[in-house]
């Protein structure tokens, strides 16, 4: 997580497109999957303000109701997403990212920001679970 705060910190085409974010948190829900070793929903915390991350942490989904938006998927959508197979924004459109919390047309404002902030986690070395298909 503090890797990730330090990408997006130092990603300069993140600090143009997410100046204007004054929405609060996002929490990034990851469904519990115990065949990949996550025996329960986790969540993200992303604490973005004006082009700059604030604060990025793990916990408890339960714990993340203080967020003003929350995006749930399993686990497999949201590596998609990170590998650039799939466009967060369009995947919110689609449910595939589900938004159950936050107002939609402000994530749509932001959908640079979003690609930037997925930019962010290619400049990070990731070790993925392995699914078994």
């Amino acid at each position: 997580m503090a890797a990730y705060k330090e990408a997006i910190n130092a990603n300069e085409a993140y600090a143009t497109a997410g100046k204007e974010w004054t929405h609060g948190v996002v929490a990034m829900v990851v469904k519990a999957d115990p065949s990949l070793g996550i025996p329960e929903d986790l969540a993200m915390w992303l604490d973005v303000h004006q082009g700059k991350c604030r604060d990025c942490k793990l916990l408890p989904a339960s714990e993340a109701d203080g967020a003003s938006f929350v995006i749930v998927a399993p686990y497999t959508t949201w590596r998609t997403v990170i590998e650039k197979g799939l466009d967060p924004t369009k995947a919110m459109m689609q449910n595939k990212l589900r938004l159950v919390r936050g107002h939609m047309p402000t994530m749509v404002k932001f959908v640079t920001a979003s690609k930037q902030l997925v930019e962010s986690t290619t400049r990070i070395a990731t070790r993925f679970r392995a699914v078994v298909a």
